[in-house]
């Protein structure tokens, strides 16, 4: 009896794990296998990586030009590897800078300091700190252009909101514009969530490290090479506590209103956005994204001052549409006061 039992917990417990990657594969709008584009854009790391202390740990940035700073954030599980190919684009235009946030790509992991990992390390709010204290730092908190995508779309949104003055422009892709709801993701991607947002969520992410191994490459229309994968798992090769950052962005996510606090960031600046009149910004229209579609689309498109560009790919875009990313945002940047 008890032999069977434990059979049909090891059953249970396989449908509950297939019906999570497939839940993992509807968020990634995998629904294909990804088919290889003509042309590969590189995997070459371009840039070498410089570090600055902030509040008691290193961050690690890229910084490439000279002039008024291009500030350009990344979300999970990314880190600034992600804009290795945007940046050229760039660097004659400004002062390009990329952190890698707190805890990822080759800055700092935080130390635990709660029993069960669920202590408020790499919480929206924390990483609203250091980011803010790394701008300060790095003297690239004046005059800023933000371009912005995933998690670094709400940092970079919630900064400009508290510091209108600051900002020159803002360019965006794939983020978050609106607070969600559970529902947005459909059911099998609802059902994902709810397993990363569970006890299930350490052992799919920390022990299997999904975010980086299944969510990425799916969410890149070309899929990804060897080499580009060896870069994005760098930050990542223990299991365990060094993945966590990766696990606490999806828990972060504030699906109907919940957590209360990050809910309240995004609130705040999507109803700030619509005012922004004369705050430039750049709209990167994604083919096949999944953060900005239905009504956030429509709410989007409505936005003042406002060019839109359409690119193809799916949710880490600048992985399948580099160039047209960085030739759009040089040309948007040379009509900038």
């Amino acid at each position: 009896m008890q032999a069977q039992l434990s059979r049909i917990g090891i059953s249970v417990m396989r449908s509950v794990f297939a019906l999570t990657l497939l839940g993992l594969a509807a968020i990634a709008c995998a629904e294909a296998e990804p088919e290889p584009l003509p042309e590969t854009p590189s995997a070459e790391l371009r840039y070498s990586k410089k570090k600055i202390e902030v509040l008691g740990h290193e961050m690690a940035y890229i910084e490439a030009g000279s002039g008024r700073p291009i500030v350009f954030l990344h979300g999970n599980p990314t880190s600034s590897y992600l804009w290795r190919n945007v940046i050229p684009h760039l660097e004659g235009l400004g002062r390009c800078l990329a952190p890698d946030l707190i805890g990822m790509g080759d800055s700092d992991k935080l130390p635990p300091n709660g029993e069960d990992g669920r202590d408020g390390r790499y919480r929206f709010v924390e990483h609203r700190r250091f980011l803010d204290a790394f701008l300060t730092a790095v003297g690239a908190d004046e005059d800023v252009l933000l371009v912005i995508h995933d998690w670094g779309s709400a940092l970079g949104f919630d900064w400009a909101r508290r510091h209108p003055d600051r900002v020159r422009g803002i360019a965006y892709m794939e983020a978050f514009i609106q607070p969600l709801t559970l529902s947005d993701m459909g059911f099998f991607g609802g059902l994902g969530f709810r397993a990363m947002r569970s006890g299930m969520g350490e052992w799919l992410i920390l022990d299997r490290n999904l975010f980086v191994e299944q969510i990425l490459p799916g969410s890149v229309l070309r899929g990804l090479s060897k080499a580009e994968m060896t870069y994005y798992r760098a930050p990542y090769t223990e299991p365990g506590e060094d993945r966590r950052a990766t696990l606490t962005w999806p828990r972060e996510v504030p699906f109907d209103g919940q957590p209360a606090d990050t809910h309240k960031v995004i609130a705040d600046y999507a109803a700030w956005l619509p005012t922004t009149t004369h705050l430039p910004k750049l709209w990167f229209d994604v083919s096949e994204g999944i953060l900005i579609r239905g009504s956030r689309r429509d709410f989007a498109r409505s936005l003042p001052a406002q060019t839109i560009v359409q690119v193809d790919g799916r949710h880490f875009v600048q992985d399948d549409s580099p160039d047209e990313i960085g030739a759009a945002l040089a040309n948007w940047t040379k009509e900038l006061p």
